[in-house]
């Protein structure tokens, strides 16, 4: 079995912990715990900060030591993390299960980046669309199973189970972790302290064209998508007047599109050019306002999940072809510092788009919170169609440019 297999298989078991973890944290916190509102939103805002927190530090680690000897770490501290959440719940105790949760997230944040820095090391060039849509497609499936699953799994059984289950995620990504190769390290002869790496990271990917454009498309992309999942709950509420479940049936649309997208990447992703799928996927995310505010008052669910499936679909192909390129021209030597620093900006402006969303909202209407989303989508858009990503034809091409 080859590195990718052994990767992708692991990649199963670690997203679908995470997905477990997502969704169960705040079904944990009130069905067992009975949290207060305000505790559950600490609990959910402590699994993001595991990604602010840790990508830098992480990113340089991944440059700088063995990558199989850290997929098995970050495999095994999620699964700390997962165990030790289960063992909370099982003594009842609400602070040590939002520490396990803490430590959990690090381990999905090392395995994310760690994954990225191996995959230009087992494949060429020319098959990184494909490995990427590969290792992109156990998060698409386990975003749309995983929920629909955890939402009847608790209408027959104890919230309890569900972090045990992700801890077994977790245990099945160890095992496939532990098949993997020792990779080459990419030696390095400049010394600098640990503040001067992570700023030769940040001026890289800030002096680069093409990575500056994926910084700043991802930036509005992921704002767009906060404050309209802000804005998607009182529109269903007040306006589309239909049930709030519909809101756990527009993710498992999301899901069901991103599912879509990697699958399409993965089978016919070489036959298409690079620069189609960079434009495509911030481009037709524009869609998804417009949808949900042509949408008439009264609404039915299929506007929503059409919206929802959209956001799901392109993107994903985006994602996918993005990955390919910051692996493609980032030097080896700082591959996991440039990947820290773009997750760092994404999941920074995600909080500050869901404050600045709500407030917005409700100072105005659900509909001018989809005016706002689609501006911002529409600076993804120009993010991406005014750079240089629109001439990446071939990332052979590309390779060979960045080589010469």
């Amino acid at each position: 079995m080859t590195p990718i297999r052994h990767l992708t298989r692991a990649a199963y078991g670690i997203h679908i912990a995470d997905q477990i973890a997502l969704v169960s944290v705040p079904l944990v916190a009130a069905l067992i715990f009975d949290a207060s509102a305000e505790t559950i939103g600490l609990l959910v805002a402590c699994q993001s900060m595991a990604h602010l927190l840790g990508s830098i530090p992480f990113g340089i680690l991944v440059d700088t030591y063995q990558q199989r000897t850290l997929a098995i770490a970050a495999t095994l501290l999620s699964l700390a993390g997962f165990g030790g959440a289960a063992t909370a719940v099982a003594i009842g105790s609400l602070f040590w299960f939002g520490l396990f949760v803490i430590l959990a997230g690090f381990g999905i944040v090392l395995f994310t980046l760690t994954t990225l820095s191996i995959i230009p090391k087992t494949v060429a060039p020319k098959d990184f669309g494909a490995a990427n849509a590969g290792i992109e497609l156990p998060r698409a499936l386990a975003s749309f199973a995983v929920p629909l699953s955890v939402g009847v799994a608790v209408s027959y059984l104890s919230a309890g189970w569900l972090f045990p289950l992700a801890a077994v995620g977790a245990t099945v990504a160890c095992i496939f972790a532990m098949q993997l190769p020792r990779f080459e390290i990419t030696p390095t002869t400049v010394t600098e302290t640990v503040f001067g790496r992570v700023l030769e990271g940040g001026k890289y990917v800030v002096r680069h064209g093409l990575l500056r454009a994926i910084l700043l498309c991802a930036i509005f992309w992921n704002f767009a998508f906060s404050a309209l999942l802000v804005t998607i709950v009182p529109l269903i509420r007040d306006v589309y007047l239909i049930g709030a479940g519909s809101f756990g049936i527009a993710l498992a649309a999301f899901g069901a599109g991103a599912i879509m997208g990697s699958w399409i990447n993965r089978r016919y992703g070489a036959r298409i050019q690079p620069n189609m799928v960079l434009l495509f996927g911030p481009g037709i995310s524009l869609l998804a306002p417009v949808i949900l505010y042509m949408a008439p008052a009264q609404g039915s669910l299929p506007p929503i999940c059409a919206a929802f499936f959209i956001i799901g679909f392109g993107p994903s192909m985006w994602l996918i072809a993005q990955n390919s390129v910051r692996q493609i021209v980032s030097p080896g030597h700082m591959l996991g510092r440039v990947n820290a620093v773009i997750q760092t900006a994404i999941y920074g402006v995600r909080p500050l788009a869901a404050v600045l969303a709500g407030a917005f909202v409700g100072a105005s209407s659900p509909q001018a919170g989809l005016v706002l989303v689609f501006m911002a989508f529409a600076l993804s858009f120009l993010a991406a169609g005014v750079s240089g990503l629109r001439e990446v034809k071939s990332y052979e091409d590309l390779r060979t440019a960045v080589e010469a």
